[in-house]
């Protein structure tokens, strides 16, 4: 460490405020016997059926029982790994999920042993909401817990909806996407951007629908699209709970009913194609358009794009050396470092009595 933290001094003039990195996601099943376990530590303390849950059990066995998020971790943790060694800070990174293996108090007993004292925490989730990011630093302080004295601080990166790393890729999967039907008709195709619905209870002490809808205006901004609406999917409450809308099927239906006939889902809420992607878009999005006769095409994720990597890399960067800049575009200020205390507060229904 003492090493690696010398060339980080001779590069920014000062040492890191941190000596470690800790990649922070949301986990899924490894295989079949996994997936209820998986789904009992999604939703523990959450009022969702049982049938929900059994219904989105069934989702993870369409592919095996398997969830495709830990091989995409694993190739994101490499590739930051990769950036960090060839930019700095040169600081390990570890890995450590909500809801399954390796486990965030797992993970942080770990980095415990390893007499890591202060980490920064990057969470796959680019827009602020309860569970996409307070939820993140509760189930982190829990997992701390345990250890006392000995675990490490661990500070959580801004949200990341604006920035260019972010933007840019996905702007150009966008624009691939629309480049796959003839040109004569690639101005009329719509942009369905799609992100995880949240109770709207949940959405209303938040700056998650404006984050987005920012982020949906610089993605299609980019791509040179002008017919582009953020719709919703993957909501899992009770029926009479209202979350988000419209759900990204009623979209497509209305359109249909509007005439058309070719259109693009871009899944702006998520940052690679795990399995809210593989089945709520690839599976029934894109059978219902066949049902309806429409062309789709889903536009990818940013998944390990060199941009994106490079930006979780100046993200923890301008953190571990209190670097002056913080690169945003658009309307929308970049977001702040540290929450507030009243910031995404957890709905009713989360909060002790």
């Amino acid at each position: 460490m003492t090493d690696t933290a010398a060339d980080d001094r001779t590069e920014t003039g000062r040492k890191p405020a941190y000596d470690a990195v800790l990649l922070v996601s949301f986990g899924g099943p490894d295989g079949p016997d996994d997936v209820l376990p998986f789904l009992e530590n999604v939703l523990r303390g959450r009022n969702v059926p049982r049938e929900r849950m059994l219904e989105v059990a069934e989702h993870y066995h369409h592919f095996g029982g398997k969830s495709p998020i830990n091989e995409q971790n694993r190739a994101l943790l490499s590739s930051l790994r990769a950036e960090l060694d060839r930019h700095g800070p040169h600081l390990p990174v570890y890995w450590g999920n909500r809801n399954w293996h390796p486990l965030l108090t797992d993970t942080l007993r770990e980095m415990a042993d390893a007499g890591v004292k202060r980490a920064i925490a990057f969470v796959t989730s680019g827009f602020s909401s309860y569970s996409g990011c307070r939820q993140y630093r509760e189930n982190i302080a829990a997992a701390c817990e345990p250890l006392g004295p000995r675990c490490p601080q661990v500070d959580k990166i801004r949200v990341f909806f604006n920035h260019p790393g972010f933007v840019d890729p996905m702007a150009d999967n966008v624009r691939a996407a629309v480049g796959r039907f003839p040109a004569a008709d690639r101005a009329a195709v719509p942009v369905l951007f799609t992100a995880h619905s949240i109770p709207t209870s949940m959405a209303d002490s938040c700056r998650y629908v404006a984050q987005l809808t920012e982020a949906c205006r610089l993605v299609a901004a980019g791509a040179g699209v002008t017919d582009w609406q953020l719709v919703f999917q993957s909501r899992s409450g009770p029926p009479g709970q209202p979350w988000l809308e419209p759900d990204v099927c009623d979209a497509i239906r209305e359109r249909h009913g509007r005439g058309v006939r070719r259109l693009v889902v871009a899944p702006i809420g998520f940052i690679s194609d795990h399995m809210e992607v593989l089945y709520d878009l690839d599976t029934e999005a894109a059978d219902l358009c066949r049902e309806l006769g429409i062309e789709m095409v889903r536009a990818a994720t940013v998944g390990t794009d060199p941009r994106f990597v490079s930006m979780i890399r100046e993200l923890i960067a301008e953190r571990a050396f209190d670097l002056p800049t913080r690169t945003a575009v658009g309307e929308l200020p970049a977001s702040h470092d540290v929450c507030p205390v009243d910031c995404c507060p957890a709905p009713p229904s989360r909060r002790p009595s």
